[in-house]
């Protein structure tokens, strides 16, 4: 193994981030060091991080060079010196498993459904704002009528892909997947925002 794997098979994300300073709250959310962050948007697992703020993402590795400017060589010295780890191949007990495929397909699809639920969580918000009845006696927008049923729902899904725990978001995401949900309700929302452009209605 080279340096590389040793420092990912030995030190989590989470463990790295929590040895630099961040505080990481028990959903495995943290507030990101490489943008202005108020509140807690990077999340951070044993294997890899994400910000769904300014996009950050990586390994431990990653992590450690872009949080001290340092090369990918560089960041996994100062890991093995802090964390006292010898640089050699560990021990048959120290390895980590194979990653399974689906593992990297699950991250992309849960970034792909999490991208389209803000998408579409923001123009129900606009809309329910925008198309609200001025007086009781005007009749309903039906943009406004979508926003009051389905805005409760769509925030609980993000919720859930946000600080859910693993079990929680795997089956978020199969839903979402199944059937081509996630990629009807992107073309939707999509479609809703050039209407609303081609009448100079969007901000």
């Amino acid at each position: 193994m080279t340096i590389y794997e040793t420092i990912k098979a030995a030190i989590s994300v989470k463990q790295a981030a929590e040895h630099y300073g961040l505080k990481v709250n028990r959903n495995g959310m943290a507030c990101c060091p490489f943008h202005n962050d108020r509140h807690p948007s990077m999340k951070l697992n044993e294997e890899y991080f994400f910000c769904f703020g300014c996009g950050a993402k990586g390994d431990v590795i990653d992590f450690v060079a872009r949080l001290f400017d340092l090369s990918s060589h560089e960041a996994a010295q100062k890991l093995a010196s802090d964390f006292g780890l010898d640089p050699k191949p560990p021990t048959a007990a120290a390895m980590v498993k194979p990653k399974r495929p689906y593992i990297r397909q699950f991250r992309e699809d849960e970034m792909l459904c999490f991208r389209v639920l803000m998408d579409y969580l923001h123009l129900l918000e606009d809309w329910k704002v925008r198309y609200a009845p001025k007086t009781p006696d005007d009749a309903l927008d039906d943009r406004f009528v979508e926003a009051c049923q389905m805005l409760d729902y769509i925030e609980y899904l993000a919720d859930v892909l946000t600080v859910g725990d693993l079990e929680e978001r795997v089956a978020v995401v199969d839903e979402l997947m199944k059937e081509g949900k996630i990629a009807f309700l992107r073309d939707y929302v999509a479609r809703k925002r050039k209407e609303g452009l081609s009448h100079g209605e969007e901000r």
